[in-house]
């Protein structure tokens, strides 16, 4: 009997066949979304090269308007309005400025193991947290798919990432996927499903199991999956979702093409610097780097328990004199319920200008750095010019470790700061 990894298993449950890496295969999608950035484009190629405008399904295409919330200019509130209208015409869910970034929407109303979900958006493998096939793919292919259902790829070969034991105290999911990419460089995983397994993936939440699908793209990966376990299953039962749950894992003597194992205990908090995600040192190499803005937020770190973090280490502290600090929660119900825990209020005490939930500040539409600024965030990316400036640099972290920075003013080690 042929075993499977966990992309094979899923693709095979779609398509109905036994797949193998390489196989040619086309799959109905169970979800396809586009944000303001990419589903304008997909409707003129529907429209242009289909001859529709008309989606197959209503309740598996959505829209969000997230990129560029809220609308900065009359450009962008006028792609926001053909969103609209299109939403309405084909009765498709709309998400509104300010609902939230669209990888954490697609999580907490609709990603759920065994789905194959399409995004026109690079970290559509965000989704693999919940054991769902989910990748990227550009407008023209969004076009066919929100017309027909389907869409063609090719069986990704597998790479199985374990990470065994217990993260240090300090040390996150980010840090962890920062070390795995210094490791294997930007490009290696390309068009893999990258498996994340070990002790130590087990012992995460699925909002730290989400950091790193996020960030398979970083790494080249085609997706990035986690096993559908009992914290899966409280996840989409805390989203009023438990009927979705199916268990997902590889099989022990799944065909991998390639493996490393990590020792947990050798991860210590990282920095990417710039211009690479993949130029990762320990924070030490960095230690004192002036800084003019801290970003804490993104589709990677702005979820509750990132804003939690961020709180606890800036509760009755304040921003360093010359240092901006900038919070995007994730979504609006990620707002909702840090406001009512305190944490929005010991964040603004602290400094911190916290804005409405979107993509703000990690690709440079509302939030831009100006000409030789410095910022540590902890966002996905680090190329020039991502957060509109291409004479800034872009430094990467984990949450504790840009708000332990955020108080000194410089990157700090956040196992010597007093948190």
């Amino acid at each position: 009997m042929t075993t499977q990894t966990m992309a094979e298993k899923i693709l095979s449950d779609k398509t109905g066949n036994k797949v193998r890496p390489n196989d040619m295969i086309t799959v109905p999608v169970n979800l396809a979304f586009a944000h303001d950035g990419t589903l304008p484009l997909a409707i003129e190629l529907m429209e242009g090269g289909l001859g529709t405008r008309t989606v197959h399904d209503s309740k598996k295409v959505i829209a969000i308007c997230d990129h560029a919330s809220p609308s900065p200019s009359e450009q962008v509130s006028n792609v926001q309005i053909m969103m609209r209208t299109f939403a309405r015409e084909n009765e498709i869910d709309c998400y509104e400025n300010g609902d939230g970034v669209c990888h954490q929407i697609v999580l907490e109303k609709h990603a759920a193991p065994y789905k194959v979900i399409i995004g026109a958006d690079s970290h559509t493998c965000t989704h693999g947290a919940l054991g769902a096939f989910a990748t990227g793919m550009g407008s023209t292919d969004m076009a066919a798919i929100m017309a027909y259902g389907r869409t063609w790829l090719k069986v990704p070969p597998s790479y199985r990432i374990e990470i065994t034991g217990e993260l240090p105290d300090h040390v996150y999911s980010k840090d962890a996927f920062l070390y795995l990419c210094g490791k294997i460089t930007a490009d290696g995983a390309t068009y893999m499903s990258m498996e994340f397994l070990g002790s130590a993936v087990s012992e995460m939440s699925v909002e730290s199991r989400a950091v790193m699908s996020n960030m398979a793209i970083e790494a080249g990966g085609k997706c990035g999956l986690c096993a559908a376990d009992e914290k899966t299953r409280e996840f989409l039962t805390r989203y009023g979702r438990s009927d979705e749950y199916v268990p997902l894992s590889p099989d022990d003597d799944a065909d991998y093409a390639s493996e490393i194992v990590i020792a947990a205990d050798d991860i210590e908090p990282q920095i990417a610097a710039p211009h690479r995600v993949d130029n990762v040192s320990p924070v030490g190499s960095y230690t004192g780097l002036p800084l003019d803005q801290v970003c804490i937020g993104s589709c990677t770190n702005g979820r509750i328990e990132d804003l939690r973090i961020a709180a606890r280490v800036l509760n009755q502290k304040k921003v360093a004199d010359g240092t901006r600090l900038v919070v995007y929660p994730a979504s609006r119900s990620v707002l909702l319920q840090a406001i009512a825990e305190g944490v929005i209020t010991t964040l603004v005490e602290a400094g911190a200008a916290v804005c409405a939930p979107g993509c703000g500040f990690c690709i440079g539409r509302t939030v831009a750095l100006g000409d030789g600024e410095t910022v540590l965030s902890t966002q996905n990316r680090n190329f020039k010019g991502r957060m509109g400036n291409n004479n800034a640099e872009i430094y990467l972290s984990s949450v504790e470790t840009a708000a332990a920075s955020a108080i000194t003013g410089e990157i700090t080690d956040p196992r010597e700061a007093s948190i």
